[in-house]
């Protein structure tokens, strides 16, 4: 999720250390979508006469904001917080509860240090029944939903930077590696775990991930955005490459499916938050700087976490 435009690396990497900015997975409720065979299209862009999301609030005072999730049991948004290092185990890490209309419910509704619960640098969240499960550097954290407490968790040996998380169709949790390393240099290796039966194994690695930073599950198919690269691809279990399915501007970080099967995706280059339709991206809102892991309610409104900004956006889609 993160490279070199446009903030450089070590100025990135120093304001995160101080707490002020930092990364970016998805809810498992049932939606049923149609891949098609969307070819490559061009980057970002508003087009002539194209209708813009519209901003309706926001949320500040958040620490680092990597992911928002709607859960559509509660009606509540949950947004995960970095507070800190996005490499440091220190045990800080919150997630905030926030009502339907954007407003803080609990700001530290699940928190590193308290109640038994370890959190360090939570990012991707996926909501599967009663349970969130919270990418966290090295390992997947589950949480009830309800009441916050600590459910259990998975050590993913290997990994370096966890940083989103879907869940299949059969349960089976897909998490993707950026391969980040210290001051955000990427050295790989670029890969998609998988937990199943409690046990976590490498499901794919490959250089065509490109930094693998968002992440969801359509179909058969996983679809993935790259933060090194523009090309967004998909991938299904058991297959040896991926698939392009369109190109944005870069850096892409979060990535919803649209009701229609459209994607809804952010992306760090442009500051922008656009959608792909037929391999084609059009920005919807700009600007929108540091856009995270979005979170969407399954109708129109889209919750952008600004990691940098310590704050997240609400917009409606046209």
């Amino acid at each position: 999720m993160f490279r070199h435009h446009p903030i450089p690396l070590l100025t990135l990497a120093a304001a995160l250390a101080v707490g002020s900015g930092a990364c970016s997975p998805r809810d498992t409720t049932d939606r049923t979508a149609s891949l098609g065979d969307s070819a490559p299209g061009a980057g970002a862009k508003s087009a002539p006469g194209s209708r813009m999301a519209t901003k309706t609030g926001e949320v500040r005072d958040l620490q680092a904001p990597e992911a928002a999730r709607w859960d559509f049991d509660q009606n509540v948004w949950f947004v995960a917080n970095i507070n800190g290092d996005p490499f440091g185990k220190d045990n800080n890490g919150f997630i905030a509860r926030l009502t339907p209309d954007g407003k803080v419910d609990s700001l530290k509704f699940i928190a590193g240090g308290r109640a038994g619960v370890t959190l360090n640098a939570p990012k991707g969240m996926a909501i599967v029944g009663d349970t969130i499960w919270v990418a966290d550097i090295d390992a997947v954290r589950a949480f009830n939903k309800r009441t916050g407490a600590a459910a259990g968790s998975v050590k993913v040996s290997g990994a370096k930077f966890l940083n989103d998380i879907t869940a299949g169709p059969d349960g089976t949790l897909y998490i993707t590696d950026s391969g980040l390393g210290p001051k955000f240099s990427h050295p790989g290796p670029d890969r998609i775990y998988q937990i199943k039966g409690g046990k976590a194994t490498v499901a794919f690695e490959s250089k065509e991930l490109a930094a693998p930073n968002g992440i969801t599950f359509m179909e058969e198919a996983l679809l993935i955005a790259p933060f090194m690269g523009t090309s967004l691809v998909s991938w299904s279990p058991g297959e040896k490459t991926v698939r392009p399915i369109g190109t944005g501007p870069g850096q892409q970080d979060g990535i919803e499916i649209l009701p229609d099967n459209r994607l809804l995706v952010t992306s760090w280059a442009d500051s922008s938050l656009f959608i792909l339709d037929d391999g084609k991206a059009t920005r919807v809102a700009y600007p929108v700087p540091s856009p995270a892991d979005i979170g969407f309610d399954g109708k129109s409104r889209v919750a952008v976490p600004l990691l940098m900004e310590n704050r997240v956006e609400f917009w409606e889609l046209p």
